[in-house]
């Protein structure tokens, strides 16, 4: 039996390539298990939904630890980066 939820990564103040965020609490997530995630349009305290599907950004999950967790990156493509929160939907299996 897998899992999903939300995360929320955060780039901080200043913009930069790159974020990551813990998820962490997923007792039964085995070394083999598959993680995925991605960019939801839910808006945060720096960026409205509709900022949330316009900024450049490809989020990864990976770096699972059994029995605890995983990583979720988001990647800013843009050429500035990013700043601020956003909101991304994991699930494993």
């Amino acid at each position: 039996m897998g899992a999903s939820g939300t995360v929320i990564v955060d780039f901080g103040a200043t913009p930069v390539s790159d974020a990551f965020a813990l998820v962490i609490g997923q007792g039964t997530i085995g070394a083999g298990s598959l993680v995925e995630a991605w960019v939801s349009p839910v808006a945060t305290a720096d960026h409205t939904a509709d900022e949330h599907l316009a900024e450049d950004l490809d989020p990864y999950a990976g770096n699972i630890v059994a029995g605890v967790g995983f990583t979720v990156w988001l990647i800013a493509r843009g050429p500035v980066g990013a700043f601020g929160k956003f909101t991304v939907n994991w699930v494993w299996v």
